[in-house]
């Protein structure tokens, strides 16, 4: 018995060999750290950035085109999320603490004497009203925390540490990797 000419046997299905997609473990292992570092950049995650990446990074359009953060602060002693500030080298922005790496200021939770008291009040409402001056940038200091957990960033405007500011004004001394007394 002849079969009828439109009954064609299914095509054979050849099996496809396995190709080697190795190569895409790295690159995706590459674009995964370019994210990351990224992110890392912004407090907050990407939900705080206020304005394109491309000109929060160096070879940007000079350093003011960098500063695009900004709030108003308000102080606080432990802080909690809101924009404030606790003392003289440590803030809260965008629901992360930070700790100023480059300076050292007097202690105001407690001051240890009250020399320390009046200078450390003093670096405190400065580096406020610094804040609340216009926009910032915050870049890393090498370590991205410090023991407390408080992000360490060096805050600049226009390319000028408010480190150096505040030591040139008397209200802390560079970080020498320790603190040391103030009375």
């Amino acid at each position: 018995m002849s079969r009828p000419d439109f009954y064609d046997p299914l095509p054979v299905r050849r099996r496809r060999t396995a190709r080697s997609n190795l190569w895409l473990a790295p690159a995706m292992a590459v674009a995964f750290v370019a994210a990351l570092a990224t992110f890392q950049r912004f407090p907050g995650g990407a939900e705080a950035v206020s304005a394109p990446a491309a000109s929060l990074f160096a070879g940007g359009e000079g350093a003011a085109a960098r500063d695009a953060l900004s709030a108003r602060f308000a102080l606080c002693h432990s802080g909690g999320g809101g924009n404030c500030v606790v003392d003289g080298d440590t803030f809260w922005f965008a629901g992360d603490k930070y700790r100023i790496a480059d300076i050292d200021t007097p202690e105001t939770h407690p001051a240890r004497c009250a020399e320390e008291a009046a200078l450390g009040d003093a670096a405190t409402e400065r580096l406020r009203a610094w804040l609340n001056a216009g926009a910032f940038s915050l870049e890393s200091a090498g370590r991205d925390t410090d023991r407390y957990g408080r992000n360490l960033r060096i805050v600049t405007r226009g390319g000028a540490s408010v480190g150096s500011v505040l030591v040139a004004e008397g209200l802390a001394r560079p970080w020498e990797g320790r603190r040391r007394p103030w009375c």
